[in-house]
């Protein structure tokens, strides 16, 4: 394996939309959502340890999350675990990121990774990610994974390139936030737009020159404590300044603004699991068209539900169709699929009542 390449896992989120089951306590990405044995993290960290050194696979997350990282991944060490003392959104914790890998590696080359991807051909994904990591080198550009849209979804951003470019790596023209349903029908119909994937690889030169041109603040802040990096020093200087940068998202600080940015179009079967639906869509169903994970069921006149409770757990349903219902210690949720982007709502009203510890 190339030893200048690294991986960033990026696992510092709640998982809102996962909700009951994903809570602040205990987030998706260290749950067995699809009931392998495995918890999300632990697939999204086995599938990078076939393409990058282990010991160059890094965990970004929050605080309050280390111990779960140490339990889920005990294979790694210290130095592995990236910790942001305030949640700040995705630019400054890359940045950081960056800064550290780059300060132990200058020639170093990483791919960013979301923890809760679900993606089917690993293989293929390992070939994507490699033919990623040679161009970004070669070209000193910041490449990004962009799929192949199925459907006019409109939970994912899009990715447009210019549609007269024949060649393999395309040049980025616009990212589209979650656009609405019709827009998302002219994106497929156009046929040059791609979901983002949230997956980008860069050299750790390039993207902090990234940074420095497009988020100089924020640069400056974070590299004025370049020499306490990976030292025992660090955590006090990130105490103090971290919490002083600008709470946004490496898409709009960067990636939207940046020129040499380009994407790799690919055909991976892949899912982000943002939602119950999302989880619904990529599981096996019965000849009802139910999903049932991790407990037993009798169903009666009930079609294409999603149903998960703790294991032991018996739960009958009748006349019921399209539906998430979900069973943890302390909660059952009985709601429509259909309204399922509403569940955060849901969450913070059931904290606002019943405590913050259901969140």
């Amino acid at each position: 394996m190339n030893t200048d390449y690294y991986a960033v896992i990026m696992a510092g989120g709640v998982g809102s939309r996962f909700w009951p089951l994903s809570r602040k306590a205990l987030p998706k990405q260290f749950l067995d959502l699809l009931g392998t044995g495995q918890t999300l993290i632990q697939k999204t960290y086995d599938r990078l340890a076939k393409i990058i050194p282990q010991e160059n696979i890094f965990i970004l997350t929050n605080d309050l999350y280390e111990e779960l990282v140490k339990e889920n991944l005990p294979q790694i060490t210290d130095r592995q675990i990236v910790l942001e003392p305030e949640m700040r959104n995705t630019a400054p914790c890359i940045l950081l990121s960056a800064l550290k890998i780059q300060k132990e590696n200058p020639n170093a080359m990483m791919i960013v990774a979301p923890s809760d991807h679900w993606i089917e051909d690993e293989e293929k994904f390992a070939e994507d990610v490699k033919t990623a990591f040679d161009v970004s080198k070669k070209d000193n550009t910041i490449m990004t994974l962009g799929i192949q849209p199925s459907f006019p979804h409109t939970g994912y951003g899009y990715i447009k390139y210019d549609k007269e470019d024949v060649s393999t790596v395309k040049k980025v023209e616009k990212f589209t936030e979650k656009p609405d349903y019709d827009t998302a029908k002219t994106f497929l119909k156009a046929g040059n737009y791609l979901w983002n994937a949230g997956i980008f690889i860069s050299g750790t030169q390039c993207l902090s020159k990234a940074f420095e041109t497009y988020l100089p603040e924020m640069y400056e802040l974070l590299n004025q404590g370049f020499s306490y990096l990976n030292t025992s020093e660090e955590e006090a200087f990130l105490k103090t300044a971290y919490p002083e940068a600008e709470n946004i998202s490496i898409d709009y600080g960067i990636m939207e603004k940046a020129t040499n940015v380009e994407v790799l179009p690919v055909y991976f079967d892949w899912n982000d699991l943002g939602s119950w639906g999302s989880l619904y869509d990529k599981l096996e169903k019965d000849e009802e068209e139910n999903v049932i994970v991790n407990t037993e069921v009798l169903l009666e006149n009930s079609r294409e539900n999603i149903i998960r409770a703790p294991k032991g757990k018996i739960v009958v349903v009748k006349d019921l169709n399209n539906f998430v219902i979900v069973e943890n210690e302390k909660i059952l949720m009985i709601y429509p699929k259909s309204a399922e982007q509403e569940i955060k709502e849901t969450r913070q009203k059931v904290q606002e009542k019943f405590g913050k510890d259901l969140g």
